[in-house]
C-alpha cells in the first residue's frame, strides 16, 4: 500500500496536472488558433518558441525559470512589487513552470485540427451572416474536438510525469512542491526500492493506459468519419 507520503505526493501530482491542463485550455486555445490562421511572419518564430520545451533540457528551463522569478528576476520583482512574494518553491511557482513545460503539446494538437480543418467551413458559416465568435464556438470548436481531447490528455500526462523543471523550480518540499516523480527520487535515494518500485510501476500503468486511451480513441474517430 502507498505510504501516506506517497498518498500525499499523488494527490498533489493530479492538482497540478488538472491545473495545468486548465490553464493550457485557456491561454492554448487563442494560440493555436492564431498559430493557424495567421500568415505573418512572426508565426515562425512564435511557434519554434512554443515548442522549445520538447527539445530543451528541463534543468535548463527550470533554471532560467528560477532565475526569472527570482529575487532579481523581471517577474520575482513583479511579484514582490504586488505583495505577493516570490514564486520559487511554491504550488504557484510550480503550476507556472507545470504549463510553459506542456505548452506544446496543448498548443501543437489544436493547432493541428484548426489547420486540417481548412477554411470552408467557416467560410460558410460568414456567408450565413455567423459572427466570428459564433463561428468560433459553433463551428470550429465542434469540428475540433479530437485536438482538444488530445492536447488536454497529453498535457495532463506530461505534467504528470515532470521531474527535472519541478525539480528546480518547486524544489522538493513536502505537500508543497514533492509531487511523485520526486517521491519515487526520494525512495531511491533512501534505498527504499520497493516503495519506488510501487510509484514508478504506477506510473508505468498510468501511462500506458493513457496512451492506449488515446489509441483507441483516434482509432475510433478515424473508423467513425470513414463509415
Amino acid at each position: 500500500m502507498p505510504t501516506p507520503s506517497d498518498l500525499l505526493a499523488i494527490g498533489l501530482t493530479l492538482q497540478v496536472a488538472a491545473l495545468t491542463t486548465v490553464i493550457l485550455l485557456a491561454l492554448g486555445t487563442p494560440l493555436a488558433w492564431w498559430l493557424a490562421r495567421t500568415t505573418s511572419w512572426v508565426k515562425k518564430p512564435v511557434a519554434a518558441v512554443v515548442a522549445l520545451p520538447l527539445v530543451l533540457p528541463p534543468s535548463v528551463l527550470g533554471f532560467y525559470l528560477l532565475v526569472l522569478m527570482g529575487p532579481q528576476g523581471t517577474l520575482g520583482q513583479w511579484t514582490q512589487a504586488l505583495g505577493l512574494g516570490l514564486l520559487p518553491f511554491t504550488f504557484s511557482g510550480l503550476v507556472i513552470a507545470s504549463c510553459l513545460y506542456s505548452l506544446p503539446f496543448m498548443v501543437q494538437p489544436i493547432q493541428n485540427a484548426f489547420e486540417a480543418m481548412g477554411t470552408r467551413p467557416l467560410e460558410v458559416a460568414a456567408s450565413l451572416r455567423a459572427k466570428p465568435i459564433d463561428v468560433f464556438f459553433s463551428v470550429a470548436l465542434p469540428l475540433c474536438k479530437p485536438g482538444f481531447v488530445t492536447g488536454a490528455i497529453m498535457c495532463f500526462a506530461h505534467t504528470v510525469g515532470e521531474f527535472g523543471v519541478v525539480l528546480m523550480v518547486g524544489g522538493n518540499i513536502p505537500g508543497v512542491t514533492r509531487v511523485v516523480s520526486l517521491q519515487i527520487y526520494d525512495h531511491v535515494e533512501a534505498l527504499e526500492y520497493a516503495d519506488a518500485h510501487r510509484l514508478a510501476a504506477l506510473m508505468l500503468g498510468f501511462s500506458f493506459c493513457v496512451l492506449l486511451l488515446l489509441h483507441f480513441y483516434n482509432a475510433g474517430r478515424r473508423k467513425g468519419t470513414v463509415a
